[in-house]
Formats: structure tokens, sequence, C-alpha cells
């Protein structure tokens, strides 16, 4: 049984910064790409952040770039997005997902619907 769990959330001040957690379990974790998503409250789920099985391609949205780093340690079945100078506009559920090469191909990494494995996410609020 696959199990993603994310942690780390929290509340943070505006400018701070936050180090969220993804674990995975139950699948060969370097045998999937990995994605960090957020959802405020009325607007659709949002593709933040994507990691490739090796860690060699990263992509992330334009809202983010230059503020957040996605890494992962495979041997720990680990991904972590580091975000620094939040902005109130990052409050949001943040949600870890898995996705194995086959179900990507042909989409764009900040397609939710590709991704096979989700968390349960992790509330992130930045107050201003």
């Amino acid at each position: 049984q696959v199990q993603v769990v994310e942690s780390g959330g929290g509340l943070v001040q505006a400018g701070g910064s936050l180090r969220l957690s993804c674990t995975a379990s139950g699948l060969t974790f370097d045998d999937v790409a990995m994605g960090w998503f957020r959802q405020a409250p009325g607007k659709e789920r949002e593709g933040v952040s994507y990691i490739s099985w090796s860690g060699f391609a990263t992509y992330y949205a334009d809202s983010v770039k230059g503020r957040f780093t996605i890494s992962r340690v495979n041997a720990k079945n680990t991904m972590y997005l580091q975000m620094n100078s939040l902005k109130p506009e990052d409050t949001a559920m943040y949600y870890c997902a898995a996705a194995t090469v086959p179900s990507l191909s042909g989409h764009s990494w900040h397609e939710p619907g590709p991704y096979t494995y989700w968390g349960q996410g992790t509330q992130v609020t930045v107050s201003s």
C-alpha cells in the first residue's frame, strides 16, 4: 500500500521560511517523479514545483521561482520544499504527489491529473 505523507507546514510571518518534507512508502521512490502542489480556499489546485526521479530536472511555477527550492534524497524516500521569502499569497494547503514516467508522458508537470499518489496535505499560513 502506497503512503505519501507531508510535514513541516505551519504559521509564519511574511518574509519567513519553512521547509516541507514528503515521505513516500510502498513504492520504488527512485522510479517516480515528484511534485508539490497547493490549493488555497476557492482556488484550483496548482503546481508549485517538480523534480524528476533522479533530481536532475526541476521546474517551478513563476510565482515561486527564486524563493522555493525542491530537492529529494532517494535513499530516504523523501522530498523537500525549502520555502524562503514567504508571502501571504503563498498561504494554502500544500500537497505532495508522485507520478510514474509513463503517466506524465504527454502532460505538463504542473497538471495534477497524471500524478497517481497524493498525500493528505500540510497547511502553510503566511501572515502579513
